[in-house]
């Protein structure tokens, strides 16, 4: 790899937004704001608004499609069975 052309890889926390889900990963994505994390160093802070703590294919709870799929759509509009 090239020298001085990737951005710097680091460890940083995300954190959940809509459920106060927080994770330490890895990012290139960096930040003014910090948070001090459970092994007692500090990490930019990265806050998204969903990850798997509130999507809700993760969490179950997906609104389940009454009506049918697009064959049951066309059947019906179509008078088919």
């Amino acid at each position: 790899m090239k020298k001085g052309i990737h951005p710097e890889y680091q460890k940083v926390v995300f954190l959940d937004t809509s459920s106060d889900y927080k994770f330490l990963g890895g990012s290139t994505q960096s930040s003014e704001e910090t948070i001090e994390w459970e092994d007692g160093n500090s990490y930019p802070l990265i806050r998204v608004e969903i990850s798997s703590a509130s999507h809700p294919f993760y969490t179950g709870k997906q609104k389940a499609d009454k009506v049918g799929g697009r064959v049951d759509r066309f059947k019906k509009k179509y008078n088919m069975g």
